[in-house]
């Protein structure tokens, strides 16, 4: 009984899976990664109803839709896959039909699955799978440094160049770059749906990981922290050039946009660097002789209001200008002195020289500014439409970042 029984199951059973089917996926949400491919079965007026399960018949149909990238399994191995939308024709299959491909071929074929079944007992020993992924980018992923994170601010005008601690908030998306290297190490064989909430704790955690040194990168091109949300793209890029073993190469997919939503520095932070800057800018004679000037204009009106009397008021005040060591018509005296050895030096210049794209000082004969130290502009190159930046050859601007322009 045992084997009419297994004659019987596998001649019933190759006679079952002739039909040709058609396969499909519904519409699949940004939650949704990877889906089963569903086989379409009317039961009230198909005859396809007693087919095997997880066997695709030569000649089958398979539809991708827009977004999607369709892949064929066989035997837990990729055997097949397609990226274009349309009707797909899987004519390659090792199970055969009378339908497609002519009569007696399929006939033949068909006679040596049955052999081939009966010995399994009637099984079909076979195991051919549909899935699809979602190929859409995939948006509203959520990100927060719960710590928080060192950025460089250097400022080149200024020779600023300290760390502080940053706190980002924001999302990023992400998109499939090479499914079956998603199939093959990360969802392997679903039975219905892989969703993204099975991963997402991993990719934040490997985000965080990258953002410092992505942030390095950017800091680097002389952009301020509070200007980050004006630079999402080079943080994109520069989180997929660190990212890449990690993500491309494992797992096949990568950072497709970046948004910063808020970015904070600590009070403390915020104060240092505002005192340095200051501190840079009163380096200059005239710069430091306005704001003293400016300083001694508030005290004579304070002075004045003093209600112990203003001479006592201005005596004190005439005292602690003296202990300076300088006064305002000093300090534009040796600002005036600066601005003519300048002019000076670029009247005895000789003619032909460069440029300096950063402090304008004309007449530079060698590789750096005579006056600032920057280096010479190559030959060529492009002109940044932000800041004047000239000589730039890369795809960003050497001074502030900006893109070069198409």
């Amino acid at each position: 009984m045992g084997l009419l029984s297994a004659a019987t199951g596998a001649i019933s059973g190759v006679l079952a899976d002739q039909w040709r089917e058609y396969f499909y996926c519904e519409s699949m949400t940004t939650d949704v990664l990877v889906s089963k491919g569903q086989k379409r079965v009317n039961e009230k007026r198909s005859s396809n109803t007693k087919a095997s399960d997880n066997i695709i018949t030569n000649g089958s149909i398979i539809a991708v839709n827009d977004g999607q990238f369709m892949m064929i399994v066989e035997q837990g191995k990729v055997v097949d896959f397609s990226a274009e939308p349309g009707e797909f024709v899987y004519d390659t299959s090792t199970e055969p039909s009378l339908f497609y491909g002519g009569f007696g071929k399929g006939l033949l074929e068909s006679l040596k699955i049955i052999g081939r079944r009966f010995t399994f007992g009637g099984d079909t020993a076979k195991d051919q799978r549909v899935y699809f992924f979602n190929t859409k980018e995939i948006i509203g992923n959520k990100y927060g440094t719960s710590n928080p994170v060192p950025f460089r601010v250097v400022d080149k005008n200024i020779g600023l160049d300290i760390d502080i601690a940053i706190r980002c908030y924001g999302e990023y998306s992400y998109h499939f770059v090479d499914p079956v290297l998603f199939y093959k190490n990360i969802c392997g064989n679903v039975e219905s749906e892989y969703r993204r909430d099975e991963i997402d704790s991993q990719l934040k955690s490997e985000l965080m990981t990258a953002l410092q040194p992505a942030f390095a990168k950017i800091s680097e091109m002389g952009v301020r922290y509070s200007a980050l949300p004006g630079h999402t793209q080079e943080i994109a890029d520069a989180l997929n050039q660190v990212l890449s073993t990690q993500w491309k190469e494992l797992r096949g997919i990568a950072v497709a946009s970046f948004g910063v939503s808020s970015v904070t520095a600590s009070e403390e932070d915020e104060n240092r660097i505002k005192q340095l800057q200051q501190a840079a800018v009163l380096k200059d004679p005239t710069m430091a002789a306005a704001v003293l000037a400016s300083a001694q204009a508030q005290a004579m009106q304070d002075a004045a209001k003093n209600e112990n009397g203003a001479f006592m008021a201005f005596a004190g005040m005439n005292a602690a200008a003296n202990a300076g060591g300088a006064n305002t018509a000093t300090l534009f005296s040796m600002g005036q002195q600066n601005q003519q050895a300048q002019a000076a030096a670029a009247a005895a210049a000789p003619s032909g020289g460069w440029t300096c794209p950063k402090c304008g000082q004309t007449g530079n004969t060698g590789k750096f500014c005579g006056n600032c130290g920057a280096p010479k502009p190559e030959a060529g190159g492009w002109t940044c439409p932000k800041c004047g930046q000239t000589g730039n050859t890369g795809k960003f601007c050497s001074n502030c970042g900006t893109a070069k322009p198409e």
